[in-house]
């Protein structure tokens, strides 16, 4: 009997999933994010290598200088001996932008189950909703992996065309790698926080958007630390670990949610 109800309650999140993965590509919300993703880097590294420099006021004599990036890597994330705490243009405006994307991403995904009435009428089908929130963070985490990718592809095509270095410097291709694989990780423990703030906010899109945000920036800091150029095993552990613990801690909270307050 218990391997009964085991085998149903798998058949139940394996249907979830392939429902959500399937409204998911189908909708053009994924291939927006993914084509904002794209664009973000090769603007920001083809702009700022032909606005950099410094250049001087005729009248007021005041130099400015335009700071730009000097090698393609910058854009993915800061080397572990830099400082992450800097408020500079390389170590803003790189891939830990997506981050904040992908929480636009969770937060319209979730919302429009609550905001058309699906999630009302699929809870009265299946009253469980661990299922959902399972199946609504692994595609939010799917739909932010792909975001990272699409950034890391960008990236390759802004600092071609922005004529920049690809050298990889100490980091290496190894470093690079596992950089990657940490963000991509990593993206788990974010998709989590914004999962629950999409379930406390429901259908109000605004405010699911603006506690996503909120949460995100408490932890934007962290980001660099964990998950730095010259990254290695012990981070993507790291991400991995953290990924699934906050996965399943703040899924509890979020069926919790659900099942002690109103669907509308």
């Amino acid at each position: 009997m218990a391997e009964f109800e085991k085998q149903k309650k798998l058949y139940a999140i394996k249907s979830m999933l392939k429902t959500d993965f399937r409204r998911m590509f189908t909708m053009p919300l994924v291939y927006i994010m993914a084509g904002i993703s794209l664009a973000i880097p090769v603007l920001i590294l083809v702009m700022t290598s032909m606005s950099s420099g410094t250049t001087v006021d005729p009248v007021t004599g005041v130099e400015t200088t335009v700071e730009s990036f000097t090698n393609v890597w910058q854009s993915i994330a800061s080397l572990s001996t830099e400082n992450s705490s800097s408020m500079s243009l390389t170590s803003m405006c790189n891939i830990n932008l997506i981050y904040f994307l992908s929480a636009v991403f969770v937060c319209i995904f979730i919302a429009d189950d609550f905001r058309s009435g699906y999630a009302k009428n699929l809870f009265t089908v299946r009253p469980c909703k661990y299922d959902y929130i399972i199946s609504k963070t692994t595609a939010g985490f799917a739909g932010g992996a792909i975001m990272l990718i699409c950034y890391f592809i960008g990236a390759m095509i802004g600092g071609a065309i922005g004529g920049l270095s690809f050298d990889a410097g100490i980091a290496g291709a190894y470093g690079i790698v596992m950089c990657i694989l940490s963000k991509i990780l990593l993206m788990l423990l974010f998709v989590a926080i914004f999962t629950v703030m999409s379930i406390i906010a429901k259908q109000k899109l605004w405010l699911s958007i603006l506690l996503s945000l909120a949460a995100g920036m408490l932890l934007f800091s962290m980001i660099p630390m964990i998950t730095p150029l010259d990254s290695g095993i012990l981070n993507v552990i790291m991400c991995l670990a953290g990924g699934i613990l906050f996965a399943i801690g703040l899924g509890a909270v979020s069926t919790l949610i659900l099942n002690k307050t109103n669907l509308v």
